[in-house]
């Protein structure tokens, strides 16, 4: 049928059958005015189109070699931060205020340095640090949670698993590699709504990858565009690369959320079973899986000052979504309706039916280590918190509902709505 693909300018296909033009930057009114003519969306493309267009650097377009406008005592402190990048309680919104805004590709090319990778691959520096630039301006700014700065906060939590001994001991220079591409760009290009919404509008991802995984294949593919279009690893074999893009897309394709109990079943079997061999490619590849996994919902597990804000970015982008399905009159998705669904009542549900048995299979992975015990306590802490919070929004409610009297009987109903 008749329809007109609008590239990656954030806006969902106008198709016969499909609801009106549906433009995804009224997700943020902000943005309407600025961004609309900007090089940058004019630019992004479709993920299978990238590659084959004229390049920015074709073009002479070349990302600026820094934009670290910052003086030194700002400078002094995010270097500071960078000696601790392996501690948990890591600051990454602060860290993203000291290197006005480039957090992502700041912790990049100093964990590429650290794990001695540009030397391994041979790799040329100007051409890392475009490729990093590359990957970081393709997040949305605009987004609350799936930005550049969730994108480096999994990064830095997946530099963390990758040194737990139980890991560390096996890993290749590539399945290190592979473990910060993947956590750096597995949302790249998100357009902050969720799967549902796109196939329910008929955007043309939902139709390329025919429903499945629409935004983590769009997420692989992206970057897949970007590693090529850098020319980062040309100098490399074709056979490594076509096995590094390929890996890439599975680490990051198992971030689907759908995919949740595929994955703790198969790590359950092999736990219980003890039959993991990480001398073999293939068990360290899903022990890779499992740790972007975790990387990627470990806001829980964060100490509560920085929990709590990716809590409310995080919901903040369901209400948006909300908000835009009531705009246009469709049905509000789960998680996504601000009047019925509170903070504490999502994050409680979050944690206990999928942070939790993951965290937890992952703890026993590693044998309990100093990290895997102080994350499972920042989650039972952070919890605990949550349903603190609920209670008071609950008592609050009834309060104003019955003048201030809530009977004994009221308060036994709400317990039992807080047990999972």
């Amino acid at each position: 049928g008749d329809a007109r693909v609008r590239g990656q300018t954030g806006v969902v296909s106008e198709r016969r059958g499909s609801y009106p033009f549906i433009d995804l930057r009224l997700l943020n009114n902000t943005t309407l005015s600025g961004e609309i003519g900007t090089k940058k969306k004019v630019k992004r493309l479709l993920s299978f189109q990238r590659y084959f267009h004229a390049s920015r650097l074709l073009r002479g377009i070349v990302p600026q070699a820094s934009l670290y406008l910052l003086d030194e005592d700002y400078l002094g402190q995010a270097r500071h931060m960078l000696s601790k990048v392996g501690m948990w309680d890591f600051d990454i919104f602060l860290f993203d205020r000291l290197t006005n805004g480039n957090s992502l590709v700041t912790l990049l090319c100093h964990l590429f340095n650290v794990h001695g990778l540009i030397h391994h691959f041979q790799l040329d520096m100007v051409t890392l640090h475009r490729f990093f630039v590359m990957v970081q301006e393709d997040y949305h700014s605009q987004n609350p949670y799936h930005n550049a700065v969730h994108a480096a906060d999994v990064t830095q939590a997946m530099h963390c698993y990758l040194r737990e001994p139980k890991l560390a001991s096996f890993l290749t220079p590539s399945d290190i590699m592979l473990g910060l591409l993947a956590a750096a760009a597995h949302d790249v290009d998100h357009p902050g709504v969720n799967q549902p919404f796109l196939i329910k509008t008929k955007h043309h991802l939902a139709s390329l990858y025919q429903n499945v995984s629409v935004l983590e294949n769009h997420h692989w593919r992206s970057t897949i565009g970007m590693l090529r279009e850098s020319r980062l690893l040309a100098h490399l074999p074709k056979e490594v690369t076509q096995d590094i893009e390929q890996q890439l897309g599975s680490l990051i394709l198992a971030t689907d959320i759908n995919r949740q109990n595929e994955f703790l079943i198969r790590l359950k079997s092999h736990l219980d079973n003890q039959d993991l061999r990480l001398e073999d490619a293939q068990d360290r590849h899903f022990m890779l899986q499992i740790a972007l996994k975790c990387a990627d919902i470990c806001n829980p597990c964060r100490v509560w000052d920085l929990s709590k804000q990716w809590s409310e970015r995080v919901c903040e982008e369901f209400y948006r979504q909300g908000d835009l399905e009531q705009k246009f009159e469709l049905e509000i998705s789960p998680l996504c309706n601000q009047q019925k669904d509170t903070v504490p009542s999502i994050q409680i549900g979050f944690m206990t039916y999928i942070v939790e048995p993951l965290f937890e299979r992952w703890a026993q992975f590693t044998g309990n280590t100093p990290l895997s015990e102080n994350m499972l306590n920042h989650l039972r802490r952070n919890k605990a918190k949550w349903r603190s919070l609920l209670h008071k929004q609950h008592s609050s409610s009834r309060s104003n509902d019955h003048s201030g009297q809530v009977t004994s009987s009221q308060e036994q109903t709400l317990n039992e709505e807080e047990t999972p």
